[in-house]
């Protein structure tokens, strides 16, 4: 029947209705442009080229006392919304404001649920979202968070969950999110913060993604660590530990990964326990709680050299750091294992670090990261293995000729695509593996003098002169 009315072009002479002044008439226009255009992406597409958004938001606003009609627009929005080409129309009207203001009037719960089933795909538009904080959406989802909490009842529950999570994603919006943070004044931002320690598992939740959604420029981050907000996250992940909820677990640490980003917030944050609070999480099997452990523990470190040498020599964290190393179903952790074993020995320099990373096995690891296809983890593994090869050497020895790591630095500085610092790094770890003789043996097997006599007149004038120095090096050891 549908694709009968199509052909017939029924479709244009009906939005042309839209236009009557007739009630009755703009309701069953629209809800037999609805039939027509139900689950289909291409007739809905159409009616969005044809204009039917602005007009549809028009009638909102002039027949908000109607309620089939504001009903049949709800629906229609609900469907139009979740077509990416129709956000931008939807951004040119004055939709965030006809909603919250027909959200203000309700009290029914199923109506309030049809609003929020359009506000959600909505708020996905960043133009959207800083609208709807304009329009006082905001104040809307506190009371309704302030008002079902609490209650037993499924459906109020639901609403928690589902006001509660609108407001996360309002502060996804760099201009939202910044509007309501008011430079750490804001009343959002403080009720949004009472939600952390309340008994509500939701509730937490939100309350520690809306941390981690604020923390995101330095500025934000150095007020909220000053203001005790790290505090108020350790207390809710120590609230977790044993069996507590993952999705709390990760929201929690996210945050406290992005507050530990700015320099001036490192010492502060390693003072308050921090790292000592996440190291309760080690024995966790949930990846996406893992992922965000290592990152919480790698910026934390990041410059601080006293902390990277206690973790450093934590066993049970290298040892743990190895096994995952190896979680090749899952890349994320296995990126940030390595990432967080280089980061120990580069930020620590310590021969007691290298030491419990060469026991634990760590080295291959670091050797295959040198071959990452990500420029930056092939620098920081070539500069962590530097500090192995100059702190102890032979240690490392037989994990070196094990790996197969000359053979990876031939490869490295043969190839054309490598970036001038991996070619760099590459010699210099080179000249650091010359005191071993089995390496010795391999370096000169790989006529490595050839290979880098070449790059003395490579473009980069850092490279060529370290190819110098290393083919200097090189012939005296010959």
């Amino acid at each position: 029947m549908r694709g009968v009315c199509v052909e017939a072009g029924l479709i244009p002479p009906l939005v042309q209705l839209l236009s009557s002044q007739d009630q009755e008439v703009l309701l069953q226009t629209g809800r037999a442009l609805g039939n027509i255009c139900y689950d289909s992406h291409s007739l809905q597409a159409q009616l969005i080229s044809m204009g039917v958004i602005p007009t549809l938001v028009k009638l909102l606003g002039l027949h908000a006392d109607n309620t089939p009609l504001t009903d049949m627009c709800l629906i229609a929005f609900g469907n139009l919304a979740e077509l990416e080409s129709s956000k931008e129309q939807f951004a040119s009207t004055s939709i965030a404001q006809e909603l919250v203001q027909l959200f203000k009037k309700q009290v029914e719960h199923d109506k309030k649920e049809m609003i929020f089933e359009v506000l959600a795909p909505l708020a996905e538009n960043d133009v959207i979202k800083l609208q709807l904080v304009e329009a006082g959406l905001v104040q809307c989802l506190l009371d309704v968070v302030s008002i079902t909490l609490g209650s037993e009842r499924e459906e109020d529950a639901a609403q928690l969950k589902t006001a509660s999570d609108l407001m996360v994603l309002l502060l996804l919006g760099d201009e939202s999110m910044q509007k309501l943070f008011e430079g750490g004044k804001g009343s959002v931002f403080h009720r949004v913060l009472s939600w952390v320690p309340s008994d509500n598992h939701q509730l937490q939740l939100a309350g520690a993604l809306a941390i981690a959604n604020f923390a995101r420029n330095d500025g934000n981050c150095i007020h909220m660590v000053e203001t005790g907000i790290v505090q108020k996250l350790l207390e809710l992940l120590e609230r977790h530990v044993e069996e507590g909820n993952v999705t709390v677990q990760h929201a929690a640490l996210s945050a406290l990964r992005n507050l530990a980003i700015p320099v001036v917030n490192k010492s502060k944050m390693l003072a308050g326990g921090v790292a000592e609070v996440v190291l309760k999480f080690l024995q966790s099997e949930m990846p996406p709680v893992q992922f965000k452990l290592l990152g919480t523990l790698r910026m934390l470190i990041d410059t601080q050299a006293d902390a990277a040498d206690q973790l450093g020599t934590n066993s049970k964290l290298v040892e743990r750091l190895v096994e995952w190393c190896e979680a090749k179903d899952h890349a994320g952790v296995m990126g940030e294992s390595n990432r967080l074993l280089s980061a120990l020995i580069r930020h620590s320099k310590s021969k007691d670090v290298v030491r419990t990373v060469i026991q634990s096995g760590g080295v291959k690891h670091l050797v295959t990261m040198a071959t990452s296809e990500h420029m930056i983890m092939q620098n920081e593994a070539l500069v962590a293995l530097g500090i192995i090869a100059a702190l102890d050497l032979a240690l490392a020895e037989k994990d070196f000729v094990g790996a197969g790591l000359v053979q990876i630095l031939h490869k490295l500085l043969t190839d054309e695509r490598s970036a001038p610092e991996i070619k760099y790094n590459s010699m210099i770890l080179i000249c650091s593996v010359m005191g071993s003789e089995p390496l010795h043996k391999e370096v000169r097997t790989l006529a490595f003098i050839d290979v880098v006599s070449k790059l003395r007149s490579h473009d980069n004038k850092t490279v060529s002169h370290q190819a110098s120095l290393t083919e200097q090096r090189l012939t005296a050891q010959s």
